[in-house]
Formats: C-alpha cells, sequence, structure tokens
C-alpha cells in the first residue's frame, strides 16, 4: 500500500469512527426521552387526589334533607352551615353561599378556588372536603367538627354558666393554634391562601378545646363588603382599597388576641384597640384583663401575650411582624406554660 492510499485509509477508518460515536450518541438521547416520557405523567396524578371532590346540586340537597331548617348549625355572611349525610354515611357541614354572593361572583372560577384550597390540610384548619357547582347556587363541603362552638361564643355570647368560661392556659392554647393554621395557611400551601378575615366567629373550638380556623380563602367573595369585616381588618384594606393580605391576617390575629386577653368584643371603629392598646404601652396589664377570671400569679405569659398582639395592631403592613414569628413566640409561651403545668 503506497503512502497516499495509507493516509486515504487512514482519514476513512477516522471518518467512521467519529460518525459511529455522534450516532450512539444520538440513539442514547432519544432512548432516556422515550424512557423517561411515562415516569413524568405518573408524578402529576396524585396531586389531583389531594383536590376536593365535585358534588351535584341533587347530592348536596339529599344530603340536608332539602336545606332542611332543622340541620342548620350555623349562620355568617357567607352563608348558612348544615349537618349533611353523605351517601356513605360520612357527616360532614354544607354551607350554602347567599344568593346575593352567587351573582356578584358569577363569572369567578368558583371550582379551580376550591380545589386549591382543599390542598390545606393541618389540625387547626377545618379541611374542605368538596364543592357544588350550579346556576344560582354554589355550595362548600367541609369536615364536620362535632360539639364545637365558634371562639366568638365563648367569649362573648355564652350563658353566665361559667362553667364553659375558657380559663388563661386554654386561651393560651387558642391563641397559639390559630398562629399555627394560618402561618401554615401562609408558608406550606404553594401558592399561599391568604385567609382574608381571621376573626373569634371563624375560629371553632372543638370539644378538646383546639383551635380550628375555617372559611380560609374565601375573601373573593366579598373583597370590600364592610359588614363582618370591621374590626378585623387593618386600616389599609379599606383606605388604600389594598384588600386582604397576609399582613391583614396578622392583624385580625392581633385582634383576636386582643380579645382573648381582655374578654371583650371589637367592634366597628377599632373600639378594643383605641382602647387597649394604651393599657399595654403603660403596662397597665390587670387593667386589660379578663375580669371574669382570676389574675393568675405569673402574669409573663400573658404579657408576652399581649406584646405581640400590641405588636400585630399598632404597627403599619411594613412594619407588622411575620406569621412566622408570631406563631414562635406563642408556641413557646403555649409550651413553656404546659410544661410549667406539670
Amino acid at each position: 500500500m503506497s503512502y497516499g492510499e495509507q493516509i486515504g485509509f487512514d482519514s476513512l477508518m477516522a471518518f467512521l469512527s467519529v460518525s459511529l460515536i455522534v450516532l450512539a450518541v444520538v440513539l442514547f438521547f432519544l432512548y432516556k426521552k422515550r424512557h423517561f416520557q411515562p415516569e413524568e405523567t405518573v408524578d402529576i396524578a396524585p396531586i389531583t387526589k389531594l383536590c376536593a371532590c365535585p358534588y351535584s346540586l341533587m347530592d348536596a340537597d339529599a344530603a340536608t334533607d332539602g336545606f332542611n331548617q332543622r340541620r342548620i348549625i350555623g349562620k355568617g355572611r357567607l352563608g348558612t352551615v348544615y349537618a349533611a349525610l353523605l351517601p356513605s354515611g360520612e357527616l360532614v357541614a354544607v354551607k350554602r353561599i347567599h344568593p346575593r354572593l352567587v351573582l356578584s361572583n358569577a363569572g369567578f372560577g368558583f371550582s379551580s378556588t376550591l380545589k386549591w384550597l382543599s390542598l390545606a390540610h393541618h389540625p387547626n384548619l377545618v379541611s374542605i372536603l368538596g364543592f357544588s357547582e350550579a346556576p344560582g347556587e354554589r355550595i362548600i363541603l367541609m369536615e364536620f367538627v362535632g360539639g364545637t362552638m365558634s371562639l366568638d361564643y365563648f367569649l362573648n355570647d355564652q350563658d353566665s354558666d361559667r362553667a364553659t368560661l375558657l380559663d388563661w392556659g386554654q386561651r393560651l392554647k387558642i391563641a397559639a393554634g390559630v398562629a399555627s393554621g394560618v402561618e401554615y395557611l401562609h408558608e406550606v400551601v404553594s401558592p399561599p391562601i391568604v385567609h382574608g378575615c381571621i376573626k373569634p366567629s371563624n375560629v371553632l373550638i372543638d370539644v378538646k378545646r383546639c383551635a380550628r380556623v375555617c372559611d380560609y380563602g374565601l375573601s373573593f367573595l366579598f373583597p370590600f363588603d364592610r359588614r363582618g369585616l370591621e374590626g378585623y381588618v387593618d386600616d389599609e384594606y379599606w383606605v388604600e382599597r389594598r384588600g386582604a393580605s397576609k399582613e391583614c391576617d396578622v392583624y385580625g390575629l392581633g385582634v383576636i388576641l386582643l380579645e382573648l386577653l381582655s374578654g371583650k368584643r371589637n367592634g366597628d371603629g377599632n373600639l378594643l384597640v383605641s382602647w387597649a392598646l394604651p393599657l399595654i404601652r403603660e403596662m397597665k396589664f390587670c387593667e386589660l384583663l379578663d375580669s371574669r377570671l382570676v389574675t393568675p400569679s405569673d402574669v409573663k405569659p400573658l404579657v408576652r401575650l399581649a406584646k405581640v398582639a400590641s405588636a400585630c395592631v399598632g404597627n403599619s403592613r411594613k412594619n407588622r411582624p411575620s406569621i412566622v414569628e408570631v406563631a414562635a413566640i406563642l408556641n413557646n409561651v403555649e409550651m413553656g406554660l404546659s410544661s410549667s403545668a406539670t
């Protein structure tokens, strides 16, 4: 073989070698693409199983005996709540949204919003289980929390029977529970859920005196309706029309803390906030605390609670503490009280 023929042969072999390498790389990537495509589809499937289930209006009607008045267990600004029995035997709570709110939100994505809200599951939340949507009707199926009354009842609406009066330990536990539930909505659920109306009537107290926050994320039904909101949202909500936000939720939690401390309801015009803040700043805690209860010998936990409340309601949104900070302090206070009691 001559020198020229040798060069030609070497060039041909080099070309074939490079071609084989390129072909092997292409085949490898084609194989990887085909191999992993089914796994990407499987990853999405479990997410849908966590969402609320759709129910027909006939299902909701049958479960509540035709929305029988004897089934009513509560009424609020959103609508009427019924005790309902599903065909499976499960007892649930059915909230029938007021017709005026249905009409004003006719074009809103009700079902997609409820599916998102139903992803929230926490011991201090009332879970959303399903929904029903029909012309002129919007219905929410929720977890039934047996033997419950709202925090508003325990603080303001109960009879003279002192046996049901919440003691200081129970109030600290409730404060920590509400904060934990709101923290979960703000920091764990993705995208975050803003409650929009943190107030005592939206906090259920179960038989174990555990706080269960309900009606979270439903502020889209009544964004600037003052009924039921005044006293539990900050000034920015109205003056600057900024609406609900995480910071506004923290403000509402601060008002709840003041009501737990004083046993008084915050009415229109933020009367409780205006009365309580000077007492906290001047360290006049004996005047602040609920007179129906005996002042404890160690008031430090209640003082910390009062200072947290002051930070929540006494600052603008920019300077307000986050729910993470609030929840951490309240959990420490509640745990410290529990350990000292044992």
